[in-house]
């Protein structure tokens, strides 16, 4: 019955941790927002890998967690090689942006992907991309601003950037020259998925991580035999949620609130 840790810059990572919830509904949970920090993606290497060393340091000392979803772009891109490394006998699960299944299901092989600058330039993500060439034309357009815009939950802003930087991708639709399917490379960018939807058309396909990621988290604790088990004594199984920020508890607090309709306590925690 250990917990399973996740770790974010800030709010995005809470669509994985809905993800995770829906998956696996009889773990516990401890997340940690480290919006104090944030955001991740214009940052440097050195920056993410420090903080998400510190992060995971904590999760394991403190809370003894029994696997680690790194559920961030940036931070899977950066840090999560020595992370492993450095845990080599904790599942440590990442999230990299859909390029795999854009390809699967764009049909006019034209793929839109939204990310940070961070993502976009890591040497991870070059590598995926190379993996593909050939089966797709990408667009990459690098959303600055738009991760901290979602984190400050400024609508105004948010809607700013979508409709400034679709504008910048070309066209979308279904025609042949036409992008068809947009991969949202950052776990803040689902809260804005909405706003998107109107700006590029009903027709669009959207792509995020956080349901791949939760079925790779079970799988790997049912390799080794570490999923909870319900108690049937229970009439209700009540799923255990502990929520952390290194930043402002209220700000994220009416995050977890709008985003997961949950009223969770958040903790504000200080990791150096």
């Amino acid at each position: 019955m250990r917990p399973i840790g996740v770790f974010d810059s800030g709010v995005g990572g809470l669509s994985v941790l809905q993800a995770l919830r829906a998956e696996l509904p009889d773990e516990q949970f401890i997340y940690i927002a480290d919006s104090g920090h944030a955001p991740y993606g214009e940052r440097d290497d050195t920056h993410v890998i420090h903080r998400s060393h510190a992060i995971a340091h904590h999760l394991v000392q403190k809370h003894h967690i029994k696997a680690l979803v790194v559920a961030c772009n940036t931070a899977t891109a950066a840090a999560i090689g020595q992370l492993r490394q450095t845990y080599a006998d904790l599942p440590i699960i990442g999230i990299e942006p859909a390029l795999k299944p854009a390809v699967a299901s764009s049909k006019t092989r034209r793929i839109g992907v939204m990310a940070t600058r961070g993502t976009l330039s890591s040497g991870k993500f070059r590598k995926l991309l190379a993996s593909l060439h050939g089966q797709a034309t990408f667009v990459l357009q690098p959303c600055d601003g738009l991760a901290y815009a979602i984190e400050q939950g400024n609508a105004i802003k948010v809607g700013a950037a979508c409709a400034h930087y679709t504008g910048a991708m070309g066209r979308f639709g279904l025609n042949s020259d036409e992008i068809d399917t947009l991969v949202l490379g950052c776990t803040h960018y689902p809260f804005a998925a909405e706003i998107l939807q109107t700006l590029v058309g009903k027709d669009v396909i959207f792509l995020e991580g956080g349901t791949p990621v939760a079925r790779q988290t079970r799988r790997l604790l049912a390799e080794r035999g570490q999923l909870a088990q319900p108690d049937p004594s229970d009439e209700v199984n009540v799923q255990q949620l502990h929520m952390y920020t290194t930043g402002a508890a209220s700000l994220f607090q009416g995050a977890v609130q709008k985003w997961l309709g949950l009223h969770t306590p958040v903790q504000t925690l200080v990791i150096e």
